[in-house]
């Protein structure tokens, strides 16, 4: 059993307290749970329970929606279409670090928006970049996009990735990263990162099933380039994958990021743990479906063992913890 400690990405931010809060529901603070005594699950320098009486035993305001120009659209044979747009200073600045996402509008109706993993904010320009796959309804709309109209956003939100003190840590040393298809997306925050911290950082890319891997542009600031490789065969790891992360583990890394679906998480940890290195630093994609981004609605929740019920959109995870004691019925 991984020891883990319960953490809120929107703890001590402008968000907190939230609508989470006001039910009763505040994922650390006991006192909003029904408890007696104040016992913070993870104290993040802010008293919660006083926030919220301060202000009047309501949530906080949450975040907002905005009316962004688009620069500049994409299209990739209709499969998948990368979308530039200008926002705010203060927006651009809140979706720098890794994990961060916005809900994207493509009608009126205020139900029918879609979570997109940030893949670039430059804060010199104010200039944001999206990769949207085109699968369902909503995101068949993205396609009549045009360059100079509007597009709505509503954000920041920041829980795109599990494992982001994982990726704090890492300063000065290897990293490795494994990234499938639409994954290219939310890698590029972590990259950023890594790079800021003086990391020595390796790239390979499974562009499965796209023809193009489309981060070259965002590589090529940092003097990196993508290796290509199959990662998984008939959902297991290739043999490609199994040797790469072998060499990487001699060559001294000890921090593999995983951008892709989670099966590719599950069996890069799998394979750590058959080698007996659990002491390997992970981070991954956040892949449970987000609906309400405020862990009200229940579509990114997932039951455990002991009759714990997470919500991902809100709690941060380590990577080895969101399958270990996972329900899957």
């Amino acid at each position: 059993m991984i020891k883990e400690a319960i953490d809120c990405i929107d703890a001590g931010t402008e968000y907190c307290p939230c609508k989470l809060a006001e039910s009763g529901d505040c994922l650390l603070c006991s006192q909003l749970q029904g408890e007696c005594f104040c016992d913070c699950l993870n104290w993040k320098g802010v008293c919660i329970y006083q926030e919220l009486y301060n202000n009047g035993n309501k949530a906080k305001e949450g975040r907002k929606n905005y009316t962004c120009v688009v620069k500049e659209v994409t299209n990739y044979n209709d499969e998948v279409v990368m979308i530039k747009f200008e926002a705010p200073h203060k927006l651009a600045i809140d979706l720098v670090r890794p994990g961060s996402y916005v809900f994207v509008r493509t009608d009126e109706n205020n139900y029918f928006d879609i979570p997109i993993s940030i893949m670039n904010s430059n804060i010199e320009n104010n200039i944001i970049t999206i990769l949207i796959e085109i699968r369902g309804i909503k995101t068949k709309n993205i396609l009549n996009i045009k360059e100079k109209e509007n597009i709505v956003i509503r954000g920041p939100y920041w829980n795109g990735v599990f494992g982001l003190k994982n990726i704090n840590a890492q300063k000065g040393g290897k990293s490795l990263i494994l990234a499938k298809g639409i994954g290219v997306a939310p890698m590029m925050p972590v990259i950023r990162k890594l790079i800021a911290q003086d990391n020595d950082v390796k790239v390979v890319v499974d562009k499965n099933p796209f023809e193009n891997t489309f981060g070259e542009e965002f590589l090529s600031e940092y003097s990196l380039k993508a290796n290509e490789y199959d990662l998984l065969e008939q959902g297991k790891l290739s043999d490609h994958c199994k040797v790469i992360i072998k060499e990487a583990l001699k060559e001294g890394v000890k921090y593999i990021h995983i951008a892709g679906a989670d099966i590719l998480t599950y069996n890069v940890i799998q394979y750590l743990d058959k080698l007996d290195r659990k002491d390997v630093l992970l981070s991954c994609c956040n892949n449970f479906k987000m609906c309400c981004g405020e862990g009200v609605c229940g579509a990114c929740t997932a039951r455990f063992s002991g009759h714990r019920v997470k919500r991902f959109c809100k709690e941060q995870s380590n990577p080895r913890s969101i399958f270990e004691g996972r329900r899957f019925i």
